[in-house]
């Protein structure tokens, strides 16, 4: 096995705690004790009317609860919460107050709940979780031991299948990016595939990056894409997609013409561009990068298509291979022309896939490898969602809805009507 990713690193055993760290730890305990406080009294005044036939308040302040430390990303916080007693008889019992902001049995925040697994993902194995939780939070966090993250690992399985079966009626996606990523499976026998996952994203009307999909899929088959766009569309993804994203070798593009037709294709320049250099000599790549460089970045298809033929030119009579395989995508590559040009940066490439997946292999490497297919599966949900939270808007997001509409754009700018 690797060695885990915290052998290297120095826990204290108890880390020393700033002037900062000691006002702040002690306004958060003010501020929920205040928030608790000022819930309880809300309580109290909306049912102060109710009384029994004596005309005595039904709804009364009780003392307290025992004191109980919740645990929060700057340590624990002890607060005492108001007792409500609730006199007023329902199904043979009593009403009870709950509070939401300290539910029963609250002991850590959602902040510390979303910490464990971001560690686990990040690399951290689950015999060092105790002691790298320690050091982040102090003495604490020792009761959060490796067992937690096992119950979360089974609870991810639980979230990612609810979240393959929500419904997508409710938007439509305007841009599409697809990829196929491959990994292995330690636990599998010997000889099988290594596993690919399907991942499909979109954006929305509004300019958000969003997982519509993730599968396993055999290798990147039309069968598997077309199984994965089909539940899409069952889903409730009726509104076809403007362009989609992704590499040349897929076969994503044969499904997608058959269950969204009206999708136009764009390759990814990132994709080609390594596979028209796998085809030439090494001391070449320097060369033919930047002229490769020079079309997709072109202001004007004219201008595109001038520093294609170029390079067509330069390289047919000694490496026809590299030639061929750039040319014959000629259209798909440059549809992005067709589209604004504040979005070309985003739609020449499946980066928006690619920059997202240096996390997932992070973690795949430092555990040589997934136990079981699920289990690759379930990883590859958790990183993904965790790295929704830092996707950003598109550029000229305020044109999206031109877009899906149907106007027509011409070298990045919109058609004026004759």
């Amino acid at each position: 096995m690797n060695e885990p990713i915290v052998s290297s690193l120095s826990f204290p055993s108890q880390p020393p705690r700033d002037v900062l760290t000691q006002i702040l730890h002690e306004k958060a305990g003010q501020l929920l004790a205040q928030a608790v406080e000022a819930e309880a009294d809300q309580y109290l005044t909306e049912h102060a009317a109710v009384v029994d036939e004596k005309g005595r308040r039904q709804v009364v302040r009780n003392g307290h609860l025992p004191t109980r430390a919740i645990l929060t990303g700057i340590g624990s916080v002890p607060v005492t919460q108001p007792r409500i007693r609730d006199k007023r008889p329902v199904n043979g019992g009593r009403v009870k107050f709950t509070s939401k902001i300290l539910p029963p049995y609250l002991r850590k925040a959602r902040s510390v709940e979303d910490l464990i697994p971001w560690l686990y993902l990040k690399g951290i194995s689950t015999g060092d979780m105790a002691e790298a939780l320690s050091a982040l939070l102090g003495s604490a966090a020792r009761g959060l031991s490796a067992s937690v993250v096992t119950r979360l690992v089974r609870q991810w399985e639980d979230d990612w299948q609810r979240w393959r079966q929500q419904s997508l009626g409710d938007k439509p996606y305007v841009y599409l990016w697809a990829d196929g990523v491959y990994f292995n499976i330690r636990l599998e026998e010997e000889g099988n595939d290594r596993q690919c996952i399907l991942v499909l994203m979109g954006a929305t009307a509004e300019g958000q990056k969003e997982l519509i999909a993730i599968a396993d899929g055999y290798r990147e088959s039309e069968q598997s894409w077309a199984e994965l766009l089909l539940d899409v569309k069952a889903r409730g993804l009726s509104i076809s997609p403007k362009l989609a994203t992704g590499d040349g070798a897929l076969g994503f593009w044969a499904a997608l013409r058959k269950v969204f037709p009206a999708c136009r294709e764009q390759r990814c320049w990132v994709h080609k561009t390594a596979n028209v250099l796998n085809k030439m000599p090494k001391h070449l790549h320097g060369k033919a990068t930047a002229m490769l460089h020079d079309i997709w970045m072109a202001q004007t298809r004219a201008e595109a298509v001038k520093a294609f033929d170029l390079f067509l030119t330069s390289f047919r009579s000694k490496y026809p291979p590299a030639v061929e395989c750039l040319e014959k995508d000629r259209d798909v590559l440059l549809t992005f022309y067709d589209f604004p040009a504040e979005h070309w940066v985003h739609l020449r490439t499946t980066n928006p896939i690619e920059s997202t997946f240096a996390t997932v292999r992070l973690r795949h490497d430092k555990t040589k490898g997934s136990g079981s297919r699920t289990a690759c599966l379930t990883m590859v949900f958790k990183l993904m969602a965790s790295a929704a939270r830092s996707w950003r808007t598109l550029n000229g997001s305020e044109i999206l809805p031109e877009v899906l509409a149907g106007v027509a754009f011409e070298d990045g700018v919109k058609k004026v009507a004759a």
